[in-house]
């Protein structure tokens, strides 16, 4: 089809997006985190969330929403810092909960609902300060304009960007909800995971606050 990108094009976006997404991130961290403290189910909800998230800026982008943000200093920080606030507040309330952890991974707690974890992890996925960044300022570089139909040759790319995504947080959460089991065995060893995990949300937020355009 004549809107379709050539296959060097193709190869080449998702070489420099496989570039990007091996490099753990805001949302791999996110993933590890969730695997540690919740297990392999809610490791990959989180994992369909991000991608949804990150397929909503790239119709954002296509649509040309992403043109704006990527120009707006105040509007890219204040998605940057609204992010970064929503991990603080999510590790923040690991630690206080991460006693609890022994009960939720028996089945004695409360479960943490599928849609609430979907929700988290596309929060994450389309404040992600990276991912904004790439395809605003990366993505439209592989679209062939004279060919037309933009928008379409934009989903497309986007479309290989999340499969890669899929597949890489998918390993990086099911290895850590493997190495979870061994935590399990012992409840003060699942509480040491959940203050970890909850911690390293809260550093994952200052980071995101503290890092990307200070133009």
């Amino acid at each position: 089809m004549r809107f379709m990108v050539s296959i060097d094009r193709l190869f080449a976006f998702a070489a420099m997006s496989f570039l990007l997404i091996v490099i753990p991130g805001p949302s791999v961290l996110f993933v590890v985190g969730r695997a540690l403290a919740q297990g392999r189910r809610a490791a990959l909800t989180t994992v369909v969330g991000n991608t949804l998230g990150a397929y909503a800026l790239v119709v954002a982008v296509a649509l040309g929403v992403g043109s704006v943000v990527e120009r707006s200093v105040l509007v890219f920080t204040a998605l940057k810092l609204v992010g970064a606030a929503y991990l603080v507040y999510l590790g923040v309330k690991a630690v206080r909960r991460r006693r609890s952890l022994q009960a939720a991974f028996t089945g004695d707690g409360p479960a943490h609902g599928g849609l609430r974890t979907l929700w988290e992890g596309f929060a994450v996925g389309v404040a992600n300060p990276k991912t904004i960044v790439f395809f605003a300022a990366v993505l439209p570089q592989f679209v062939d304009r004279e060919q037309g139909h933009v928008v379409p040759q934009m989903l497309l790319l986007g479309l290989v960007f999340n499969a890669i995504a899929v597949i890489s947080d998918s390993v990086w959460g099911l290895a850590a909800a493997t190495a979870r089991t061994w935590f399990a065995r012992s409840p003060r060893r699942l509480a040491m995971v959940g203050g970890v995990g909850g911690l390293s949300m809260i550093g994952l937020g200052v980071t995101v606050a503290a890092t990307g355009r200070a133009d």
